[in-house]
């Protein structure tokens, strides 16, 4: 999610600039090949079928940074979308109206080779490669823009935080049931060489079944791994839970209710999995 920032010269009103795909080096594209490389080698069986699927559909595999035109091309073949370069953080207001279009605003930088392991803020690779391949999904596609037409409403109940933890334990950072298994779908998941190995083996963290207000009252850190994980049945679930809510009462109730800590595990809860909590 993204905060108010001062906005730079020479963007178009909705804070768009051309992806100018022929101005990446070498290098960048060197970056993007070795990060989709090892990410490629660790998400089958790890990553959810949906988003295996999506990254097939789009064609990723295709060495160097992708050309958002033709990406874009395919995605809105297969869900009516597609992706829109901005030069970092956009909006609150203006990153919802995209989505609400089904427009995926996407950085157009990518990361030093020093900094493989971790990025501070969302470039092409995070966005990309971990955002698009769901975007290819039809009922995450939905799920996407109803989100973003959430997002828009949230702002006039001065309700953006609790909202902004639903996209933190969903699109971020989701577990999906399948097989009587658990997936990543979260694109802070698969676009992460650590954290892809650590949500679904790691004892520390909680596992914990999805429940939209229990979501929304959960804290996160952005700082180090997920202390909790919220497992979804299914997409359909998550957009069902998603459409079929009336948020205005559900953030009154929010806000008579305590917040609960990112390692909390309260009553009520579906334990998949409780976690030693042994990070630090």
């Amino acid at each position: 999610m993204y905060s108010p920032i001062e906005r730079p010269d020479g963007l178009a009103p909705d804070w768009t600039i051309p992806q100018d795909w022929a101005h990446y080096s070498a290098e960048d594209h060197a970056v993007w090949d070795l990060l989709f490389a090892r990410q490629a080698r660790q998400l089958p069986g790890r990553a959810s079928k949906a988003w295996l699927a999506g990254l097939d559909t789009l064609r990723l595999s295709r060495p160097g940074i992708p050309d958002f035109a033709e990406l874009s091309d395919r995605l809105m073949a297969a869900t009516g979308w597609q992706v829109v370069a901005v030069p970092g953080l956009v909006p609150d207001d203006v990153f919802f109206d995209h989505l609400a279009n089904r427009r995926f605003v996407a950085g157009n930088f990518i990361r030093r080779r020093d900094q493989l392991d971790y990025l501070q803020e969302p470039d092409v690779f995070h966005d990309v490669f971990g955002h698009v391949p769901m975007l290819a999904d039809p009922v995450f596609a939905d799920y996407m823009q109803a989100y973003g037409q959430g997002g828009l409403r949230s702002l006039q109940f001065g309700a953006l935080h609790k909202l902004a933890r639903l996209y933190w334990y969903t699109v971020e950072f989701g577990l999906v049931r399948e097989d009587d298994d658990l997936r990543i779908y979260g694109s802070g998941i698969v676009s992460s060489h650590g954290e892809s190995i650590f949500a679904l083996d790691d004892a520390s963290p909680n596992r914990i079944g999805f429940d939209l207000k229990r979501v929304m009252r959960t804290e996160y850190r952005i700082d180090d791994y997920q202390r909790s994980y919220f497992v979804i049945p299914d997409f359909e679930t998550l957009l069902r839970a998603t459409t079929e809510t009336d948020f205005a009462p559900l953030y009154r109730e929010l806000e008579a209710l305590p917040d609960l800590a990112p390692d909390a595990l309260v009553a009520g809860d579906e334990v998949v999995t409780r976690g030693t909590q042994a990070r630090v």
